[in-house]
């Protein structure tokens, strides 16, 4: 247990009625429901640099299998001569939507689903203005601000549910529920006969 007054972690903090910020005086990490949430401050640009980073990858496995598909005889530097805008531009988009939703964070003071809406909004202008329309830029800041905004509001999971949240047995369970049972001898038998 890791208390507020160790010397590696810096004092946690609460703000008090009149606004000001006060060491709390729980031993404990985590917080109780009874307490105010605490934001603590994204580093914009740390953020924003590790997912372009991340993207620039992804935008490279991209621009090689774009490179693969067309016909040129570039080889493999085809994919930094021909289509390594590709790369450039997952990178761009990468580090808009993360600056963006930490500098909006970070502006609001609160983490919620609207800085996802608003990194995602950037990020589609910066498609739109890639495409070199106001129109499509429009368009894509209103789709991916959509999308993004309410993936974060849904709890950030295509599923649902935390399946780690859920006791092994359960999910041992739904994955058996999920595919389909062979048939077995004597229910083939019985639909023949």
């Amino acid at each position: 247990m890791a208390s507020s007054t160790s010397p590696l972690l810096p004092p946690l903090r609460s703000t008090s009625a009149s606004g000001q910020q006060q060491p709390i005086s729980s031993k404990f990490f985590i917080p109780s429901p009874a307490e105010a949430a605490v934001f603590m401050p994204h580093p914009s640009l740390a953020v924003g640099s590790k997912v372009a980073v991340t993207s620039a990858g992804v935008g490279l496995l991209v621009s090689a299998v774009q490179n693969a598909l067309e016909t040129h005889n570039k080889g493999a530097m085809g994919i930094f001569t021909r289509t390594g805008g590709t790369i450039g531009f997952f990178t761009a988009m990468g580090f808009t939507f993360a600056f963006s939703q930490a500098a909006v964070a970070n502006i609001r003071e609160t983490d919620d689903a609207l800085n996802s809406a608003a990194g995602g909004c950037a990020a589609g202008f910066l498609a739109g203005a890639r495409a070199g329309s106001f129109p499509i830029g429009i368009a894509s800041c209103a789709v991916l601000g959509t999308l993004l905004g309410t993936f974060d509001a849904a709890g950030k999971s295509l599923t649902g549910t935390d399946r780690q949240s859920i006791p092994r047995p359960e999910r041992e369970q739904r994955r058996l529920e999920f595919f389909k049972k062979p048939k077995t001898v004597v229910e083939t038998e019985g639909a023949s006969a």
